[in-house]
């Protein structure tokens, strides 16, 4: 037996690519100082990286806007509470609905509070999904930005960007999504749908370490400044900086952090290009172990782009798939047992490749959620959270709130046989 079978992936992926750890380790024992503040050679090349990741994530994401509109924040957390407060002021009025995070519910809450924001939260169906009719029956006159989480991370479901973003072009409302569970596992082509801030976090489907997030923000969008100090940019004066990224970066940059995130990037283009070769890779276990090796020449070298979204795309799919192959034989098993239901389910069949993500929770009607949680953990080392998932709002909507929620399972690119086994022992030895 494992020692850890993990399919928590929603909260964290686990394990990263080893290029991921090696880079980090690398890169901080040779470039570990602060960029964009001194002029010498390991400064100027620790900046270089920092740029250069900036635009690996501009093509990554599909925006084709300035690089310098990509801004490195601690966690998606983080960017949202800034695009959020930079957008909608005093007495102004936003929409998000009942399936958002508490990054999300609380920030609203507060500044509903504190600074008379008023908010709308738009149901959803039974099966998880927003309609856009919704959501444009919900826009008001003082609507300042809708907020949409692209999928939830309870139920795995998938909102319709496109359907959302015509609604907010339509009102010329600033579109916010939160891609904290899609970044890294679906193709999201940012500037093509218009979305105005894309907020990302880099340690779940990015495959980088947890304290870096970021936003992108288009072209045109102007989101108020809500934090302030140094960032080695016109220190002579008394206020922020208007020039972008440095308005909304303050401090010191997470550079390992950064570094493992650029480290991921380039790993996904190694995946696409493997993937595309004859011969190539077969397995998840050959491509976690795929190099990456630090080039100070390249950090200064002009980036194929398009390059680098086509196969970083090829590599998207690929994982989403083997992922999502993995959830289905969950369902599968999951759906012998009467007493269990599985929140949002979709009783069409199969899951479509653009309708969930690798996430579901259930309940079982005879066995208690936390009773589920600690037996699966004790006796078959299986690594899962059972709660609330940080989005009290669709456990009320799923009558799951006053029980302690529901048991999410999120199997990743990397789990193999031995995990499912695991598990799915787990389940029939608990279940049955």
């Amino acid at each position: 037996m494992k020692e850890n079978a993990y399919f928590d992936n929603a909260s964290t992926t686990w394990p990263k690519p080893e290029a991921v750890y090696v880079f980090i380790d690398q890169f901080q024992r040779s470039h570990g100082v602060n960029p964009s503040r001194g002029g010498y050679a390991m400064a100027v090349e620790a900046e270089a990286m920092v740029i250069q990741t900036r635009q690996l994530l501009a093509s990554f994401f599909g925006f084709t806007g300035s690089a310098n509109r990509v801004v490195f924040t601690a966690n998606v957390t983080d960017s949202l509470n800034m695009a959020i407060a930079g957008l909608v002021g005093p007495g102004e009025h936003l929409v998000t609905t009942r399936l958002e995070h508490n990054a999300v519910l609380r920030t609203a809450r507060h500044l509903s509070r504190d600074q008379n924001l008023a908010f709308t939260q738009v149901p959803v169906d039974p099966y998880g999904l927003v309609s856009a009719d919704a959501i444009n029956a919900a826009v008001q006159d003082n609507t300042r930005a809708i907020v949409i989480n692209h999928a939830s991370n309870v139920t795995g479901r998938v909102q319709s960007l496109q359907a959302i973003a015509e609604v907010a072009k339509a009102h010329n409302i600033p579109l916010v999504v939160d891609s904290a569970q899609t970044a890294g596992v679906l193709p999201i082509e940012m500037s093509e749908l218009g979305i105005s801030v894309l907020t990302f976090t880099g340690h779940k489907g990015l495959f980088g370490p947890m304290g870096i997030g970021g936003m992108i923000v288009a072209e045109g969008v102007e989101p108020r400044v809500t934090k302030y100090g140094g960032n080695g940019l016109l220190s002579e004066s008394e206020f922020q900086p208007d020039a972008w990224p440095h308005r909304h970066e303050v401090g010191t940059v997470a550079l390992p952090a950064i570094a493992g995130l650029h480290a991921a990037q380039r790993w996904f283009n190694t995946l696409g290009e493997s993937l595309a070769a004859p011969y190539g890779l077969t397995h998840p276990e050959q491509a976690r172990v795929l190099s990456v090796a630090l080039d100070e020449d390249a950090l200064d070298a002009p980036l194929n782009t398009e390059h680098h979204r086509i196969r970083t795309r090829d590599a998207i799919k690929h994982i989403h798939r083997t992922e999502l192959d993995h959830l289905s034989r969950i369902r599968t098993a999951l759906k012998q047992y009467p007493h269990v239901s599985i929140l949002a389910d979709d009783s069409g069949g199969e899951y479509r490749a653009n309708s969930q993500v690798s996430t579901l929770s259930f309940v079982s009607h005879q066995v208690p959620t936390e009773r589920i949680a600690a037996a699966l953990d004790a006796d078959f080392h299986v690594c899962l959270r059972a709660g609330l998932h940080c989005a009290p709002l669709v456990h009320e909507d799923a009558g799951t709130l006053a029980s302690g929620g529901a048991v999410r399972l999120a199997p990743g690119y990397f789990t193999d046989e031995q995990d499912m086994q695991q598990l799915l022992d787990g389940l029939d030895d608990v279940l049955a």
